[in-house]
């Protein structure tokens, strides 16, 4: 709903984990609920999203509860991977790239808890990495003779050194091939 009303995505989740308004939200609700958001996916517990955030452990947990009872499908979806992983051994992205979990059914809780949370993770941000992957490629065809050269990726950001006579030309390329890389 908040990508459709192309609302930042941050302050729409601060709204609903506080029960806020999209246009109460303040700059801290805003903050703590992109921090969750990613935190989540990457298995943070209350300790350490108490750390980030520089709030009491309770808070934490409490926050961190109010974020699943809000979005009860990603619970059950961190489930279903994780119970998936256990009976293949692996994960994959949407694009079919696997990840191997040699630690998914370990003895060892701590060997297991870091492969639970890779599971967790990599369907989300294996895919994010696939799909700019794919737009790399589709940039660096149709960048063809133009002076332009793609010097560095940062997650889903690409940095380009271009003529300034061809700065709109590339820009174009650029986001047409960005945002189509993958429907």
């Amino acid at each position: 709903e908040a990508f459709r009303n192309e609302q930042d995505i941050h302050a729409a989740t601060a709204a609903k984990v506080y029960g806020v308004a999209y246009d109460a939200v303040t700059r801290e609700q805003r903050s703590h609920a992109k921090t969750v958001n990613f935190s989540i996916l990457y298995g943070a517990g209350p300790q350490n999203i108490s750390r980030q955030l520089g709030i009491g452990r309770n808070e934490a947990r409490e926050l961190i509860d109010q974020y699943f009872k809000t979005y009860r499908g990603l619970k059950a979806y961190m489930t279903d991977v994780v119970e998936q992983a256990r009976k293949n051994g692996y994960v994959s992205t949407l694009l079919g790239r696997k990840r191997i979990l040699r630690d998914i059914n370990s003895r060892n809780a701590l060997a297991r808890a870091n492969a639970e949370r890779v599971a967790i993770n990599t369907p989300i941000q294996g895919t994010a990495a696939d799909i700019i992957k794919l737009a790399m490629i589709r940039v660096d065809r149709r960048l063809g003779d133009t002076g332009a050269k793609m010097l560095l990726q940062v997650h889903d950001e690409l940095l380009f050194e271009v003529p300034p006579q061809e700065i709109e030309a590339v820009a174009r390329i650029v986001r047409d091939e960005m945002e189509s890389a993958y429907d």
